[in-house]
């Protein structure tokens, strides 16, 4: 690849990009239950259109633009306001809900050197069902993460487990609200008393639903309680551009006063160049997402929110209760909104071919793999987009099912594991070609259908998973390659 000697005409450009875009689902059908939130043509106008007003605007500098530090500042606002915060709360409009759980980690760390110096090896104590960006916090951040187990059938996080985990290193608890997975809001109130009893601070990952709840709430629907309404909860993220429908790249983190969030901000004037301070992980950033986010939420309004917040959840509910109705089926949990997931009570129903047969159909649900006590089973995001889907959805899922049931029962999932357990696996280029050979996999194309590798990467220990992951998008990411 190199840059063309000769520039290309806009026409061609533009006809070349339609073109990388042929083997992408297609958001706009209402047909993908996962990774998007649209919110129809009308407010992605308007988003569109602010995202580019502001896609040159620097965030890096509010002295330069302080037009970037009066949208944050009422983003901010309006978030906090939505999430019962008071005059006290303040946070940061972060890229979204890795960098806002980036910064909710870095910050207990450094108040807690600060504050508790005699600790030197500091851990996070959440539930198996903290989202994974957790991890990658404490894998960047030198943080230990402390795992704990859910309740069977409710997959809420186990307060007493969590308890029992926190030691005198222990500098963080962590509740979500909701889970991603299961869609279920964990007991915040009793994790944040935890966290008072011993001193600690207590984050809520309301990541995917902290304002979809907000608005539930506004509805009059039975919402638990998870925002800063609750005492002991120090710090909150909420995604903009999940359930706030904004562009991409909009999340807030959210601390209880100014004197935690000082531990997020970074500064630095001991070199060459210009001062740098900031209150984020990125420095140089578009305003476009912040833009786009601003506008959306004075777009919609509140009741712009509540009206599709009513839509989404009388689909939901419709969904939940067709799915359940499936002989084979069943949702798992009880979901506290517009997420859930559904796994199999029947031999003769596979979730990952299910999957692949859904794909055929054109829906795209996502497959999760069976974990502790949650099983193998599919995950569901409804969002305004699918509300008019949903009927038909089910219909198609409940032929699909009827089909399955009738193929013969494959072995396959046997055979793998004794092809598994007859591997000397290594962690090498020969052990990584044979696991790949095995699921189907060649050069950097991915087949058709995902069963094989899934049941693949749901048997491997943790370690061979994610090492395979990180091997094969190593490889897929080479210049010249293309998926």
């Amino acid at each position: 690849m190199r840059v063309p000697e000769k520039g290309m005409p806009k026409e061609e450009i533009f006809k070349t990009l339609e073109s990388y875009k042929g083997k992408d689902l297609d958001w706009k059908s209402g047909r993908v239950l996962g990774y998007i939130y649209y919110p129809g043509q009308k407010a992605h106008d308007v988003i569109d259109e602010a995202y580019t007003m502001f896609l040159t605007e620097n965030a890096l500098d509010p002295t330069t633009f302080p037009s970037t530090l009066r949208l944050e500042n009422e983003v901010v606002g309006m978030t906090a306001n939505l999430l019962q915060g008071d005059q006290q709360v303040v946070g940061n409009f972060t890229s979204g809900g890795t960098e806002s759980l980036i910064l909710a980690v870095k910050t207990a760390r450094d108040y807690a050197r600060a504050t508790k110096p005699n600790i030197k090896a500091p851990e996070v104590v959440m539930p198996v069902t903290a989202h994974a960006s957790f991890y990658k916090a404490a894998h960047y951040l030198d943080v230990k993460p402390v795992i704990t187990p859910v309740h069977d059938d409710s997959f809420l996080a186990d307060v007493g487990a969590m308890r029992a985990a926190i030691t005198d290193d222990t500098i963080l608890l962590v509740g979500s609200a909701p889970g991603y997975a299961h869609g279920v809001v964990d007991p915040i109130s009793e994790i944040a008393e935890l966290a008072l009893e011993n001193n600690l601070l207590c984050h809520v990952d309301g990541c995917v639903g902290g304002i979809h709840l907000a608005y539930m709430r506004k509805l009059g629907y039975p919402v638990p309680q998870f925002d800063f309404s609750v005492p002991g909860v120090t710090s909150i993220s909420a995604d903009l551009h999940k359930y706030g429908y904004a562009a991409k790249g909009a999340s807030v983190i959210l601390y209880k006063n100014k004197e935690l969030r000082k531990h997020q901000i970074f500064a630095c004037s001991r070199w060459t160049g210009y001062t740098v301070i900031n209150a984020a992980v990125t420095s140089s950033k578009t305003a476009g997402p912040m833009a786009a986010a601003w506008a959306v939420m004075n777009y919609l309004g509140d009741e712009g929110y509540m009206e599709i917040v009513r839509e989404v959840m009388e689909a939901t509910r419709l969904v939940i209760d067709g799915i359940n109705r499936i002989d084979g089926l069943t949702v798992l949990g009880e979901p506290n909104m517009c997420m859930f997931s559904f796994a199999s009570t029947s031999k003769n129903i596979n979730v990952y071919r299910l999957a692949d047969a859904l794909r055929n159909k054109g829906w795209y649900v996502q497959p999760q793999f069976a974990r502790a006590n949650s099983p193998a089973n599919l995950h569901i995001s409804m969002n305004r987009s699918t509300v008019d889907q949903a009927e038909a959805f089910l219909k198609d899922l409940q032929q699909t099912i009827e089909a399955l049931k009738q193929e013969e029962i494959s072995d396959e999932a046997r055979k793998l594991h004794a092809e598994l357990d007859k591997l000397s696996i290594k962690f090498d280029d020969q052990t990584f070609l044979k696991l790949t050979e095995m699921a189907g996999v060649t050069g950097t194309e991915l087949p058709d259908k995902m069963e094989t590798i899934n049941q693949i990467m749901e048997v491997l220990p943790y370690d061979v998973s994610e090492w395979i992951l990180i091997e094969y998008l190593n490889n897929l990411m080479v210049p010249g390659k293309h998926a």
